[in-house]
Order: C-alpha cells, then structure tokens, then sequence
C-alpha cells in the first residue's frame, strides 16, 4: 500500500481553484532553465504557483552520478529563490515513484486544486516510454515549454499524435482544460540543461591538478 493516507499537508499553500503548474524531474543539479520554464508557465497560463518536484530517482535515469536526494532539494531551493516557486520532495512522502502514481495521489489529496504537468519539450519525445503515459494525459492538461534543439520534437511525438485535435492556445484557461489536453509555450529558449551542467563540472574537476 503506498504512504499517501500518512500524507497530509501540501509543500506549498494550498486554496479552492488555485492553478499549480507541476515540475518533476532528478533536478541534478536544478538550474535556471528549469526557473525558465516555471516563470514562463506561470505567466502565459497564469499560475498561481510551481511546484518543483524532486523525484527520489528517476526510473528512466541511471543512478550513478545522482547525488543524493538532500543534495538536490538544497541545490534546488537555492535555484528557485521565488515565493511562487515550492520546492518539494513529497514523491518521497508519497511513497510514489512513478509520475502517473503521484498525479492519481495528488489529484485524490488536493481535488480543488487545477494541476498543470509541465515539462521541456527536450522530454516531450521520450513521454511515450513513461509508465502509462497515456494515463498520465488523460489526469492532467500538459503544458511543453520549447527548448533549443526540440522545437520540431512535438511534430513527430507520439503523445501529440496519440490525441489529436487536443491542441490548446498557452492561456489563462488552460488549467481548466479537460484532459487530455496540450499546449506549447514558446519563447526566448533556455539552453541550460542539467546534463551540460554536469559535463562541465566533470571537465573542470578533471583539469583541476591533483
């Protein structure tokens, strides 16, 4: 039985019709294209707030070289360095590790408020390898963020092609959308990127002499 009955309190404040845009992910580390996609989301969908979800380890991610969990949240709140942005790592306090899990759990938890699942659209074209990700369209609106070098991934994407005609404009409404339903918010596009930041680093520590 997953922990979610021993689960009470949302991170972050918590009121009837309140519109909060969900960001999970490893967040290793957490950087300022994910700061982006939050203040981008929470001005053209008109969010009242983003939670960033700090998975305790991503299922389609090797473990090796993922910090550990405390390391992460502290390097995200670091990151977030805004009131509308709640750092939080209740996957863990779920007991959940798949995304499709912790939506049902927090769909039951919170029903008055409207979640909004966003993400990059650099992940857009792995979506269909997610655990029942079909379901996963089916609990909440979608919001896909452009990145550089995935502008044409929703083009090709099977969750794009599996609901056709479930396409919305990026506005204040969207979180009152009846799933499934996506939109694409484009803009000026953060090239900040968890992997690059990690590369760089291993350069740098392998530069340094020993």
């Amino acid at each position: 039985m997953q922990r979610a009955a021993h689960w009470h309190r949302a991170p972050g404040p918590m009121a009837d019709g309140l519109a909060i845009g969900l960001l999970g992910g490893s967040f290793n580390p957490a950087h300022e294209g994910h700061r982006y996609v939050s203040f981008v989301a929470m001005k053209r969908l008109g969010l009242d707030y983003v939670w960033w979800l700090v998975s305790p380890q991503n299922p389609l991610k090797d473990s090796a070289g993922m910090a550990p969990r405390e390391e992460r949240l502290a390097a995200a709140r670091r990151v977030a360095r805004h009131p509308r942005i709640v750092v939080s790592d209740l996957e863990a306090a779920l007991g959940t590790r798949y995304t499709v899990d912790t939506l049902t759990a927090l769909k039951a938890r919170f029903p008055q408020a409207r979640f909004v699942w966003l993400m990059g659209s650099d992940n857009l074209a792995g979506f269909h390898r997610w655990k029942r990700w079909q379901d996963v369209a089916r609990l909440l609106p979608i919001a896909v963020v452009q990145r550089p070098g995935s502008v044409m991934a929703g083009a090709h994407a099977q969750l794009v092609q599996r609901f056709p005609g479930r396409l919305y404009p990026p506005d204040r409404h969207f979180a009152d959308r009846q799933p499934p339903a996506l939109t694409a918010i484009d803009g000026r596009r953060n090239p900040l990127s968890a992997t690059a930041i990690r590369m760089a680093a291993a350069r740098v520590s392998a530069t340094r002499p020993s």
